[in-house]
């Protein structure tokens, strides 16, 4: 049979979801209409022999017929041959532009027709109601402009859906679908069935023998499906938390003595219906441990291990804890880096017996690998600069590494109060003895709503209402809006803080302020406040901060009644304070925000009569010490604080002394202890004063999600010392009492506590509040 044309037709796949991709190498002959059979021999007979004389480029629209020749591997003057015609059509295809590619041979002319790929003009999400669009385009590959692919268009259908299931919804589906425009364009339309959540019906254990199913819930972060987890995700499936929560009960287990501890496995299965899942854990518990031998050894020179025994928190006998062990080699490196040693590596070298149950540990004091920092990498900051993370680290590129640094670095960044969550991780670097630091975080609301409220039996409900963005702009800058809208209290402040005043460890702020207190019901006057105050902090040592401060303030004693106490009316008029001070603090609680251990000491002096009409004397000092009693939210803190003010020349005016009551002395009305006069019952204030507090912070046996502390308290206080001699003037400086217990409550709208405080040792003209109440929110 004659041979008219010789034709091979190949089908390929070539990632698009409009059309399939045909490949045809064909040399026309002399004879058409006539097909013949197609085999490998052909192939070869085709695109052999001959030399390519020209390219034809056709079907381009937008792109250059030069750019399709760059991607061939054969050009004019070269024979023909198979092969690297099959590269070049494999280069094509390869470049994600084309939609269909033909070679054909046309004599000593190659002639290559493509069919180009689609633009995509838009695209838009529909269904989407739980998850905002913005975020959802964040999170896809393809942008308008950008060539359309299937095989990328399936990658953003995965990476939508994994978005849904971080947020529980695993029966979530994404369809893909186009709209075909002009000019060779396509709108992309991802059609999202978002389901239903998929929660939690129950977490079952297996193999625990000593806590019961329900300690072991309390110890992962995956929660049991409830109607008030609604402000939670905990209560949703999700597989990365399940390989967290075997972490989680690791560590529970190794805290506990059980050193021996696994997790064999852990499912999860979902229910008929597709809406929920059954989370089963298999544990072996194996044996329970104590720590047997403790001991330091160390190979470096002019260390003493004596000097050390103090940073060690495992002793023998005790049941085995591996956070204790983390504590200790923690404090071992920090107390070594602290005697000069930069480079150290201390290591626990444990011993177990298994015939005694017993563990003994050697902390082994080594000259550690000489790693400096290569770069500190800052990831989920997406509002604040890194600048104002940067700052906070101790560590800087170049520095020696030092994981006692490290973790105080995190701790700093932490009492930001910028970020939910911050943690710090190191990975290797391109050279041996560098180390990268990655900080990753994720950030919070830091603009707040704040409203305090108090009840008492003499003045009923009062409340105060601030507005605040502690992290203005991003550069952890704080602006303050203050006002107290009640009929006793008019108060409208604003106060600006720079951290870091000229990028230097400084704190530079402003505060204008304006205020109306109605001190009738307490004193029988009013006051008003008009004024401004300057401040400059800064660091003396890395636990120790000095602020030094300058106010001037207008004050004017008004509206006092004939039947006030003459010491009142005496006080009425106008009086200008200029007055410079400062603050000194000592502080190494754990945390400034939520303190569960540690102590601070705070020292403020104070002097009136640089200029002004006022000169006086007044010296603060405030401490407090915080001991967490076990590991389950038992707290107990201790505070105090004492004050005394002295006139310079003149009697201290009214406006100046102290006054106790309310939050500083709970069970007592605001003003309600202290020198008064009986015969009017008007509140005259002192000029010394000392105060404190013992409170016990614990759990309810909730939960710990659910945020209830109870409070057990008990508050003592004394102010006195007027100089006024009068018999209807008492000023006994009497020690009082009172005891009472709150509970508070970090609710999903801001912190919540009620107090209800009752005097023991009062005086008869003291005044008394049974109930204290405060509420915040944040937004």
């Amino acid at each position: 049979m004659p041979v008219s044309s010789k034709v091979l037709v190949a089908g390929l796949m070539a990632g698009c979801a409009m059309t399939t991709v045909s490949v045809a190498l064909a040399q026309t002959a002399a004879s058409p209409g006539r097909a013949p059979a197609v085999t490998g021999s052909t192939v070869s007979q085709v695109f052999s022999g001959g030399t390519v004389r020209d390219i034809r480029v056709e079907g381009t629209q937008r792109i250059e017929p030069s750019t399709v020749r760059s991607y061939l591997t054969v050009q004019p003057g070269d024979p023909f041959d198979p092969d690297r015609i099959d590269q070049s059509l494999k280069s094509l295809f390869n470049t994600g532009l084309f939609a269909d590619v033909v070679l054909k041979r046309e004599g000593d002319t190659l002639v290559v027709t493509v069919a180009e790929n689609p633009i995509i003009n838009r695209i838009a999400f529909e269904g989407n109601r739980r998850i905002e669009k913005d975020t959802l385009e964040k999170e896809i590959q393809l942008r308008p402009r950008v060539v359309y692919t299937r095989t990328r268009v399936q990658s953003d259908v995965q990476r939508i859906q994994e978005i849904y299931r971080r947020q529980g919804r695993f029966g979530a589906t994404v369809e893909p679908k186009i709209i075909q425009l002009d000019q060779n364009r396509v709108d992309l339309v991802f059609e999202i069935n978002e389901g239903v959540r998929t929660g939690v019906r129950g977490i079952t254990f297996i193999g625990n023998e000593h806590f019961s199913d329900g300690t072991l819930r309390e110890n992962v972060q995956t929660k049991e499906s409830a109607w008030w987890r609604f402000l939670s995700s905990d209560d949703n499936y999700d597989p990365d938390r399940l390989n967290y929560d075997r972490d989680l009960l690791r560590r529970f287990y190794l805290k506990e003595g059980y050193a021996d501890f696994r997790v064999v496995s852990a499912v999860a299965e979902l229910t008929p219906d597709k809406s929920d899942f059954f989370i089963t854990f298999t544990i072996e518990e194996g044996e329970r441990y104590k720590f047997g031998k403790v001991d330091i050894k160390t190979s470096l020179k002019q260390l003493d291990p004596a000097v050390l025994q103090n940073s060690v928190t495992t002793t023998e006998g005790d049941w085995y804890n591996a956070q204790k062990v983390e504590d200790t080699i923690t404090k071992l490196t920090s107390a070594v880096g602290d005697l000069q040693y930069a480079f150290v590596d201390v290591r626990p070298r444990i011993s177990r017996n298994r015939e005694t149950h017993t563990i003994d540990i050697t902390y082994e004091i080594n000259e550690g690998p000489r790693t400096f920092v290569d770069r500190i990498d800052i990831s989920g900051n997406v509002r604040t600069l890194d600048k104002v993370i940067r700052r906070e680290m101790l560590l800087s590129e170049g520095d020696p590494f030092n994981a006692s640094k490290l973790k105080r670095s995190e701790q700093r960044i932490k009492d930001l109060g910028f970020f939910e969550r911050v943690n710090i991780t190191t990975s290797e670097s391109s050279a041996p003895d560098r180390t990268v630091v990655n900080v990753d975080v994720a950030e919070q609301s830091t603009g707040e709503i704040s409203i305090g409220a108090g009840f008492s039996t003499s003045d009923g409900p009062l409340g105060d209402f601030s507005i605040r963005e502690r992290n203005l702009l991003g550069r952890g800058q704080d602006l303050r809006l203050g006002a107290t809208l009640s009929g006793r209290r008019q108060l409208y402040d604003i106060s600006f803080t720079e951290p870091y005043f000229m990028d230097r460890d400084l704190s530079a702020g402003v505060d204008v302020f304006r205020t109306r207190y109605n001190y009738q019901d307490e004193s029988s006057f009013n006051e008003k406040n008009t004024g401004f105050a300057l401040r400059l902090g800064y660091p003396l040592t890395e636990r120790l901060r000095q602020r030094v401060y300058y106010q001037l303030q207008d004050t004017l004693i008004e509206e006092v009644p004939t039947t006030a106490s003459k010491y009142i009316q005496e006080q009425r008029g106008e009086r200008l304070t200029s007055l410079i001070g400062q603050e000194l603090t000592y502080d190494v609680r754990n945390s400034k925000l939520t303190p569960t251990e540690g102590y601070f000491v705070r020292l403020t002096n104070d002097i009136a009569g640089l200029g002004g009409s006022v000169r006086f004397l007044r010296n603060k000092l405030a401490a407090g010490y915080y001991l967490p009693l076990g590991e389950d939210q038992w707290v107990l803190s201790t505070t105090g604080e004492i004050g005394y003010i002295h006139g310079l020349g003149k009697k201290v005016d009214l406006g100046d002394r102290f006054f106790i009551g309310g939050d500083t002395l709970r069970g007592f009305n605001t003003a309600g202890i202290g020198p008064r006069d009986i015969s009017t019952g008007d509140a005259l204030g002192g000029t010394r004063y000392a105060r404190a507090s013992v409170e016990m912070s614990f759990p309810f046996g909730l939960p710990e999600e659910f945020g209830l502390l109870g409070h057990a308290f008990t508050d003592v206080g004394t102010l006195g010392k007027v100089d006024i001699s009068d018999p209807n003037v008492k000023d006994d400086e009497s020690i009082r009492v009172s005891i009472g217990t709150g509970v508070s409550w970090k609710s999903p709208f801001g912190p919540i506590r009620l107090d209800v405080a009752l005097p023991i040792r009062k005086e008869g003209y003291d005044k008394k509040e049974l109930i204290r109440f405060s509420f915040g929110t944040r937004f």
